[in-house]
């Protein structure tokens, strides 16, 4: 029946349709609707205090669309003037009624005004009266005065009341006439003030009557109206015609105009149609002036009873869905499915994206709180367990990420923030700056790389803390997220210009609130995920205004929300009930968030339709409870988006069903969902796909949201899961998918005119999937989860949507074409020279150079290279290609050779090699990644011509290489290709290769071709690649291929041919190309470094430079200089020739013409370098003859550099500048391009390669200092190489790479590692700028700060038995044989017990303000006990003292520095539990006699010294090393409570008198990750400082031992089988008596290292505990100790850890300093440096990052003995002479360097010009030594010092002599005397 009903609609809308347009002869016919439903019994006037239906808007908007014109609106008098007064109207209501009217008209529907209905409202009628009172006649019309003001300008047609017939009544049985002439008076009244007010043309005014009424017609057209209103009533039982009574009426009424305000039919039936017929007739009838009709109470009387009412179900049934669905429904498969072949717009956005939670890992790192899936999976409730905790470990590797995304060539990136990282708990007040920063690094690095960032605001990852506190169901948490997007937006905002404040909250809502199966796992969909919902869109709106109020103006971004939704399909489209229930599908998942927000800031009617029916239907159980938006929430929350986010994934088949009282969508929406068998499946239950669905949800979206509010709708989620196992990089199955929903996407654009502008595929790499753990894959680059580096490889699915993105679509790619650059369109020949002198003059480099020392030589370099230099990667084509038979390619050499069994290491070859020729788009993706300038690669002369000549053209290699070129250049990649890379045609081999001269022509017919056919694109040629290798291995040794062992002869006649074929090639792009093409020609040589053995032997230098004139010289020399080989070669062959007995030299000579020819053929010098080699002259064999032999010398390598992958070719850095000067100074100062350089790691060593980013790290830095300071004209560098790839002979044991290449995985997919990062932050920063950490700060200390310096009582005082002294545990180490380096001891040291003025003189002379010293326990207490106190020792300290305290130094005693007496080590020693009391007995002494003096105190000096070295590894007294896992502890243990006991026996006893101030002073390194971008390292560094410095700063500072330290000691304890832990357990009591004792932190530090985990099983010991191996950073400068490498950076850093950690507690650095090592050198600059940074790293500290820092130590005062290493290392500013029987203290110049430091307080800004404590050196310190030394008695000293010796010496020997001559005179004399008195 209901479709009747709707033929009965159509038909009469058709005829008034008709009839409006002219079919009856009149415009403007009223086609009338309304009113709106209203709950007020009066007058049906809609009660507006009461907020507008939702949906009203696409109700009007559908009633327009079907014909409609008018819409009546009844006005409610009572409402608007409650009082009856228009100066108190309620101003909501005649909002509401305003607001009401402008959506009719925007709508296209004339509203009809209806003033008032009839009866007098009995508010009003109480106190006035009825129609019979002129009162309230009165007050009407002041309401009609006061309705036009209001609303006059909104409606052109006016009733003022709706039914004069009713309102009669209202006053019978009176039967006054009075009250009907009042009402016609009043309405002449309003007419004239209508007409008045608005005399414009079309404005009409009229009053309602019944036809029923006829007999008042009479009176009513008297009065003045412009049309009659009337209601017909209509009886289809009744024989009355409609058409007489329509025409008496009009004849009543005086022709005047007619409108069939109300048409209500009685008694109908269905089957009765003369209803419909009459209307007809009616309108079809030209006599009644009818000028419109109602049509609403027609349709609304022939709807059966059980016809939906609501407006917002009508509208629904008839607008949006349906019309999609319409729109969609006939389309067959076939044409649903078509592809489109288009593009998008030209500004589409491309994106994609991650999920906070699912990647960054770093649960908690930088103080980030606790998160609900944190929580969630420490619960074990994901797949097997798995956490979060880690991820993708995104945290740590932003650099890695943003790698990802720039190969992907993506525009955009959408990730999230972890709202727990920025506040931990939630709210402001515990923001952390780490997370903070952690975002600023991020959206940096992403605008760098020309990626815009889209920040998400939430993505499901809540605090724990507020979730606590109900998380989303509780109210507060609006204002919690509204602050925290605050943060975000003042914080990021200036760099984010997009931002999501919701992704999915639907799944919040549902999964997280209603049915549990996410965090925080509440099952409540009745009351939960209702309030969820509404306080998010709350949270949302908040977040809107907050953005538009504060940011808008100032960051111009846009805000919006990320919503995501299915697609519902009918499951049966014949069935209208599975139509509407589809939409109601829709409604529930997309409307219940859009609708609020983008229609009318209310939930959807048809959302709240159903809950209330389920509430009726269900009153013994509530099926669901939805919150009621306030007017004011509806008004805050409609319109708060600037664009809709849509995440969309699958589609489902609904139909009608009956959900009963049962919670949840379905349930309470009345619906089910399927999906169909034949949609293709995915690893995700719920994902199935159905890319057509996206088309229409976009259509939907599109008409249901975004038809008036028109903003663009961004795709910011699509994307498929594929199995966590398998072939998981070759996902075919998500490219369909992609290609499906992105061609939909396009399809919604161009066919339908769609405003999508943005399309994110989910996601950038797998991630943590929820609860589905790691189970399920999401991205488009694979994460190894089970590896702790989580390498990330990009799958095929990534290089496919990186060519969508190239492409902007789908339509064929167009070709690029580049203009050619003709900046070298003349001849770049360089000039002719000399030929080189033997040695050459380039020798002064050696001289040059070899004086520098090793600080010097190894001192970093930090600048950039000028703008325009070349970065690039290179490969060749047999190492890389693959491909070796495809296409038509013959063989080559090196396809012959390795195709031999046993010739390369596991029969490894370079037929697939990285299968490059069939992977050209994942080699692009490399290079897009790095963004490098340049890709050197080599063409594959048998790939183009197949046997080596032009006749057998390959066309298809032509085109690969093509495709090579024009991908670089769409990328801003220039192009460098080499022409020949070892990798000869068979054919041209089978004819003896380049042994033949015909390979000269032959060659040259090639380079030729390759010009042409290239050269447009190219400008950058290399002929050869290491001709020296081709001659030498391939013809000499052998090794290579060809394989042809004749050492003597052919490697000179190859070279000769290479060298002419070089020359010939030249000349072909000289003379044909360059004027057209203007690029370079050139050749890259192979040059090792020679260093001499001896530098200051001639004949040693000699023959380092003939080295580099036989491996260099031999190429460069004929092109770069004269056009001939050097004399060096031609001399040294010819002369062996000759002592060979033949008759001409080996070496081919040159023609003059030949020479002509080849002299300058090159434009730039390339140049391919790896290592350095030591050589020394030797006469070698003259048989067999041999290239080798000929040179004369041997080369060895540099032993003092780090090893490589390759034996023979060590990491020698330093080489490499001296090779580029000497290549400067040879060949007249070129332009020079490194063309390679790079290092091979085994290939066990996959991502993590520090040993390249070291090794790139030292040698570029050469390189910049070539530049910087020596004025070589180095022009580019290209790293070798690309990736891993066939390293020749040695096969894929070995790699090169940047990216790492799975050789065994058929896909070769390729990763980059470690290097490739750190490669392209170089390239980035163009070089090396100063950091910010080696950057110097101006500024000064505090005024009382204390400058020190310090010593040790057992390394300084010597007189170890003197005085009655006992023995110290280091006494009877240093007796113990091969304990101490060179059986040195301290038994005289610097024998300062016997020179306390010699010692207070030289701290004068430096100018500290303190000096720190230790006493002698057994000096002091033979024994060890108060049993016997030795005067004379403590008379020592006490002259110390006082001599300190007259030169105005404070002393700062130690008490315990190491030397602990032997006695007590007799009794065990620290282990002993009773040396707590007995050093505090000797503490009790010292403090009693001293104490008076002395103001500083330290009680203990590096327990973990003591601990640890002496007690578990043995270097150190006492030497114990058998219980590593147990002693260590207990000696730390009691250490510590020995120090409490001394602090408060001082603090209890001494301190109110001696007012001094006592500590412990600690030790420690500071440690970095090996690798930065990895959490395992980061972690293990974290323990390395856990386990050195709080292993004793945790108990004393915060209480206890570290939780780290506990935790891992006792598992690793239990886990070995032992009772329980090894470390020992605190007392409470001894808790409390330990924590606090301290008044400073004395703080010992030196260096800095790198730490990565190290696992050692189940050895138990501190190492194994600690579990971390340490290294150095190959940069950092090396001092005399080998444990200690100058970093100063990491002295504020472990500065700021004390202050973090502990408190910011005060800090007297009581130790720090560098040793040298070697021949003495007074001039110790590195000591001056060392100081110099690490004292500013402390400035830094102090006033950039508030550490409070009080003073600083100098280690040390003077040379001591240095503990086991004897006095071979020497930390002082002083030298002590050991030679000179007095031990005289010499200053070094860093005496000076420190001196003047203190002097000024710090350092002086030098801006503000010389600042006056910048004085003079200091008197006495002697001026800096030569580097020149001589052995003189024994010693190694300076030539000055031994001058100074021998004059000496010379003087006391004539003493001496004179003195011998006197007293043999006296002596004779007396003699003489003596026998004259006999």
């Amino acid at each position: 029946m209901k479709n009747v009903l709707w033929l009965v609609c159509l038909c009469v809308v058709c005829v008034c349709e008709c009839w409006s347009s002219g079919g009856n002869g009149q415009e403007g016919f009223m086609l009338l609707a309304g009113p709106l439903n209203s709950n007020s019994e009066v007058n049906d006037a809609f009660d507006c205090s009461h907020p507008i239906p939702p949906g009203s808007r696409q109700y009007f908007e559908h009633l327009q669309s079907r014909g409609v014109t008018h819409f009546k609106v009844p006005l409610s008098w009572a409402q608007l003037l409650p009082t009856g007064l228009p100066s108190q109207p309620h101003q909501a209501v005649v909002t509401c009624y305003q607001t009401l009217l402008r959506q009719l008209l925007e709508s296209g529907l004339q509203p009809l005004v209806v003033l008032h209905g009839s009866t007098v409202p009995e508010a009003l009628r109480s106190r006035f009266g009825g129609w019979e009172s002129q009162e309230l006649v009165d007050m009407f019309q002041q309401y009609a005065e006061f309705a036009f003001q209001e609303f006059g300008e909104l409606g052109e047609s006016w009733v003022t009341l709706s039914d004069l017939g009713e309102a009669r009544r209202d006053w019978e049985p009176a039967a006054a006439p009075r009250p009907l002439l009042n009402i016609l008076q009043l309405h002449r009244n309003i007419y004239k003030i209508y007409h008045q007010q608005f005399p414009e043309e079309g404005r009409r005014l009229s009053i309602g009557l019944r036809a029923g009424d006829v007999e008042m017609i009479p009176q009513v057209k008297d009065t003045t109206m412009d049309f009659l209103s009337v209601h017909i009533e209509y009886n289809c039982g009744s024989t009355s015609n409609f058409a007489e009574e329509m025409r008496s009426l009009q004849m009543s009424s005086g022709n005047l105009p007619v409108l069939i305000y109300k048409m209500t039919a009685r008694d109908c039936s269905y089957s009765q149609f003369q209803l419909l017929g009459n209307i007809l007739q009616v309108l079809n009838n030209n006599e009644p002036n009818i000028v419109g009709c109602d049509m609403m109470d027609v349709l609304g009387k022939l709807d059966m009873q059980d016809t939906e009412t609501s407006i917002a179900e009508y509208t629904k049934s008839r607008s949006s869905y349906h019309r999609v669905w319409h729109k969609f429904e006939a389309q067959t498969s076939s044409a649903r499915d078509l592809f489109l072949k288009d593009s998008f717009p030209a500004d589409f956005q491309w994106a994609t994206s991650s999920e906070s939670f699912k990647v960054e890992g770093g649960w908690s790192e930088g103080g980030k709180g606790e998160t609900v899936w944190d929580r969630f999976g420490h619960g074990g409730l994901a797949f097997e367990n798995q956490t979060a905790d880690l991820a993708c470990d995104s945290f740590h590797k932003v650099d890695y990420d943003v790698y990802l995304l720039r190969g992907l060539h993506v525009n955009t990136y959408q990730f999230s923030i972890s709202w727990a990282r920025i506040f931990p708990s939630g709210h402001r007040g515990s923001q952390s700056e780490k997370g903070a920063l952690y975002y600023d690094k991020l959206i940096d690095a992403l605008i760098e790389s020309g990626i815009q960032p889209v920040v998400t605001l939430y993505h499901w990852d809540l605090p724990q803390a507020l979730q606590d506190h109900g998380g989303w169901t509780n109210t507060s948490i609006v204002e919690a997220f509204k602050d925290y997007a605050d943060f975000c937006f003042s914080r990021f905002g200036d760099r984010v210009k997009t931002w999501n404040t919701f992704s999915s909250p639907w799944v919040v809502s549902h999964a997280g609130y209603g049915t549990g199966e996410h965090p925080p796992g509440v099952k409540d969909y009745v009351v939960a995920s209702y309030q969820a919902t509404h306080n998010i869109l709350k949270s949302h709106a908040e977040a809107w205004h907050v953005y538009n109020d504060k940011y808008r103006m100032k960051q111009g971004g846009k805000v919006g929300i990320a919503l995501n939704s299915d697609w519902a399909e009918p499951l049966d489209p014949s069935r209208p009930e599975d139509i509407v229930a589809a939409d109601r599908y829709m409604q529930f998942m997309l409307g219940w968030f859009a609708h609020p927000i983008f229609v009318d800031g209310d939930y959807p009617a048809t959302l709240k339709t159903q809950i209330e029916d389920k509430k009726r239907l269900c009153p013994n159980s509530e099926p669901a409870r939805l919150p009621v938006f306030t007017p004011e929430d509806r008004k805050r929350i409609h319109g708060t988006a600037d664009f809709l986010g849509l995440n969309h994934y699958t589609s489902r088949l609904v139909n009608n069903s009956d959900g009963g009282c049962t919670a949840g969508p379905q349930g309470v929406g009345d619906f089910q969902a399927y999906v169909d068998p034949s949609w293709s499946s995915t690893a995700s239950d719920w994902i199935y796909s159905t890319p057509w669905g996206l088309r229409r949800l976009l259509n939907y979206i599109s008409t249901e949201y975004l038809n008036v509010t028109k903003v663009p709708i961004y795709i910011t989620g699509n994307g498929m899961p594929t199995e966590y196992s398998g072939d998981t990089l070759n996902d075919t199955s998500r490219i369909e998918y992609m290609r499906s929903y992105i061609n939909e996407a396009l399809k919604a654009i161009q066919l339908d005119g769609v405003n999508v502008q943005r399309f994110t595929v989910q996601s950038l790499m797998d991630g943590f999937e929820g609860p589905q753990g790691y189970s399920e894959r999401f991205g488009l680059h694979h994460v190894n989860f089970d590896l702790p580096d989580r390498p990330r490889t990009p799958k095929q699915s990534a290089y496919f949507y990186s060519e969508v993105i190239e492409k902007n679509g789908f339509a064929s790619k167009k070709q690029i074409f580049h203009a050619p650059d003709m900046s070298n369109t003349k001849s770049n020949k360089v000039s002719s020279m000399p030929p080189s002198t033997v040695p050459s003059q380039a020798k002064d480099v050696w001289r040059k150079f070899s004086k520098q020392t090793n600080f010097q030589r190894k001192l970093y370099h930090y600048g950039t290279f000028p703008q325009g230099f070349r970065w690039g990667v290179s490969s060749s084509a047999y190492q890389i290609e693959g491909g070796w038979n495809a296409d038509g390619k013959n063989s080559s050499i090196w396809d012959t050779f390795t195709q031999e069994l046993g010739n390369i290491p596991g029969t490894a070859n370079g037929d697939v090699a990285c299968d490059s020729y069939h992977r050209l788009d994942e080699d692009l993706y490399m290079l897009r990644a790095l963004r490098v300038k340049s890709y050197r690669f080599s063409l594959s002369w048998s790939r183009i011509f197949p046997d080596g000549r032009r006749t057998s053209l390959n066309q298809k290699g032509v085109d690969y290489y093509n495709r090579l070129i024009d991908g670089l250049l769409a990328y801003n990649i220039t192009p460098m290709v080499t022409l020949y890379h070892w990798d000869l045609p068979q054919a041209l081999q089978d004819i003896g290769g380049w042994d033949n001269v015909d390979m000269i022509h032959i060659f040259n017919d090639f380079c030729d071709f390759c010009f042409d056919k290239f050269g447009d694109r190219v400008k950058f040629w290399m002929t050869f690649n290491q001709p020296q290798t081709i001659a030498w291995s391939g013809y000499g040794l052998g090794q290579i291929p060809p394989n042809v062992k004749n050492p003597g002869i052919a490697p000179y006649r190859v070279a000769h041919n290479l060298i002419k074929a070089h020359a010939r090639a030249y000349h072909t792009y000289d003379d044909k190309y360059r004027t057209s093409q203007g690029g370079l020609v050139s050749i890259a040589l192979n040059a090792d470094w020679i260093e001499p053995k001896d530098v200051t032997v001639p004949r040693e230098v000699v023959a380092a430079d003939r080295a580099l004139q036989f491996q260099l010289g031999w190429f460069a020399h004929p092109i770069f200089k004269n056009g001939d080989y050097p004399d060096a070669m031609k001399w040294q062959v010819g002369n062996k020739s000759e002592l060979q007995g033949l008759s001409e030299s080996r070496l081919p000579s040159f023609t003059e013409e030949e020479k002509s020819f080849i002299r300058g053929t090159a434009d730039i010098f390339c140049v391919n370098h790896y290592t350095t080699r030591i050589a020394r002259h030797a006469t070698l064999r003259l048989t067999p003859h041999s290239y080798d032999y000929d040179k004369d010398l041997i080369e060895a390598e540099e032993s003092d550099s780090p090893t490589t992958a390759i034996s023979n070719q060590r990491a020698v850095a330093w080489g490499l500048r001296r090779l580029l000067n000497w290549i400067k100074e040879e060949y007249g100062d070129p332009e020079i391009y490194i063309t390679e350089n790079g290092v091979a790691t085994e290939s066990k060593t996959t991502w993590d390669d520090s040993a390249r980013v070291f090794y790139f790290k030292t040698y570029i830095d050469e390189a910049l200092k070539a530049h910087d300071l020596d004025g070589v004209k180095v022009k580019g560098y290209v790293a070798a190489s690309l990736m891993d790839s066939f390293e020749w002979l040695n096969g894929y044991t070995i790699g090169f790479g940047l990216h790492h290449v799975d050789f065994t995985n058929p896909s070769r997919p390729r990763t980059p590692k470690y290097s490739a990062h750190f490669f392209y932050q170089v390239v980035k920063d163009n070089g090396f700028p100063t950091p910010d950490d080696d950057k110097m700060l101006y500024g000064h200390f505090r005024k009382d700060f204390i400058w020190s310096t310090a010593t040790a009582s057992y390394q300084i005082e010597g007189g170890w038995r003197a005085d009655g002294k006992g023995l110290s545990i280091w006494d009877k180490f240093a007796h113990t044989p091969l304990r101490v380096f060179n059986d040195d001891d301290g038994d005289i040291a610097c024998d300062s017990y016997n020179k306390v003025e010699e010692d207070v003189a030289i701290l004068r002379q430096l100018k500290v303000t303190h000096y720190r010293f230790s006493i002698s326990w057994s000096r002091v207490l033979p024994d060890g006990t108060t049993k016997h106190v030795n005067e004379a020792g403590l008379n020592y300290y006490h002259r110390l003292v006082d001599a300190l305290l007259a030169a105005n130094i404070q002393p700062h005693i130690t008490l315990f520095h190491w030397d602990l007496p032997q006695a007590l080590q007799d009794i065990k020693g620290w282990e002993n539990e009773t040396i707590i009391d007995k050093f505090r007995d000797y503490a009790d002494l010292i403090f009693s006699r001293l104490g008076h003096k002395v103001k500083f105190w330290i009680t203990i000096n590096e327990p973990y010294n003591v601990a640890n070295i002496g007690h578990g590894y043995g270097a150190a007294a006492p030497g114990i090393s058998f219980r590593p896992g147990t002693l260590p502890y207990i000696v730390g243990h009691n250490l510590l409570k020995a120090h409490a006991e001394a602090w408060h026996l001082y603090n209890d006893k001494y301190r109110a008198k001696q007012k001094g101030i006592i500590s412990i002073t600690i030790n420690s390194d500071w440690s970095e990750p090996r690798n930065p971008y990895k959490q395992e390292d980061v972690d293990a560094a974290r323990r390395v400082v856990q386990f050195y410095i709080g292993w004793f700063a945790h108990p004393v500072f915060n209480g206890d031992y570290s939780n780290m330290m506990k935790t891992i000691i006792r598992e690793r304890s239990l886990a070995a089988g032992l009772p329980k832990s090894r470390l020992p357990e605190f007392s409470p009591e001894e808790i409390r008596r330990i924590k606090g004792t301290y008044d400073y932190f004395g703080f010992n530090h030196y260096t800095t290292v790198l730490a990565f985990p190290v696992g050692y099983g189940n050895l138990q010991h501190y190492d194994a505990d600690r579990g971390a191996g340490t290294i150095a950073d190959r940069t950092w400068l090396d001092s005399g100790s080998s444990w200690l490498k100058v970093s100063p950076f990491g002295f504020r850093r472990i500065l700021n850890f004390i202050k973090e950690e502990y408190g910011n507690p005060p800090i007297i650095i009581t130790e720090n300093g560098m040793s040298g090592r070697g021949p003495i050198d007074l001039n110790d600059i590195y000591r001056s440096y060392y100081y110099e940074k690490y004292i500013n790293q402390a400035l830094k500290a102090n006033l950039l990052d508030g550490v409070d820092i009080r003073g600083y130590t100098a280690w040390s005062l003077m040379d001591n003995l240095e503990w086991a290493t004897g006095f071979s290392e020497r930390f002082g500013l002083f030298y002590v002479n050991r030679s000179d029987p007095e031990l005289s203290r010499v200053a070094k110049s860093s005496v000076a360097a420190y001196s003047t430091i203190i002097n000024c307080n710090g350092f002086p800004d030098p801006a503000s010009g010389p600042h006056e404590c910048l004085s003079p050196v200091p008197e006495g310190t002697s001026a800096p030594i030569t580097d020149d030394r001589v052995k003189f008695l024994g010693m190694n000293l300076s030539t000055s010092d031994a001058e100074t010796g021998l004059n000496t010496t010379f003087a006391l020997l004539v003493v001496a002599v004179f003195g011998a001559i006197g007293s043999s005179f006296c002596f004779f004399r007396a003699r003489k005397r003596s026998k004259k008195g006999l």
